[in-house]
């Protein structure tokens, strides 16, 4: 569904038109001098993310370590027990 919007609102609004263009599909016919003019429309079609809700599923299809990853997950562990100390203060208080 188009929306109709003048050109001044397009020249205000610009960035924000754009990015209800690409992220949403949202679709636009510019009016000016009281007839429409243009049409400003996605070149592809929305690329719509995943949701929170999809969150399940996406970590079900990981990988997941077994048991020929033990050199694997050795490494991950010296590595983070190799870290610094965080200090508990920062020098500037």
């Amino acid at each position: 569904m188009s929306s109709a919007i003048s050109s001044t609102e397009v020249v205000r609004n610009f960035s924000e038109l754009l990015n209800n263009i690409k992220y949403r599909g949202d679709r636009y016919t510019v009016i000016r001098g009281g007839k429409p003019t243009a049409s400003l429309i996605p070149v592809e079609p929305a690329c719509i993310g995943a949701t929170l809700a999809d969150l399940r599923e996406i970590i079900r299809t990981l990988p997941h370590l077994d048991d020929g990853d033990v050199a694997f997950e050795a490494d991950i562990t010296a590595a983070v027990m190799s870290q610094p100390a965080v200090p508990q203060a920062t020098p500037w208080e």
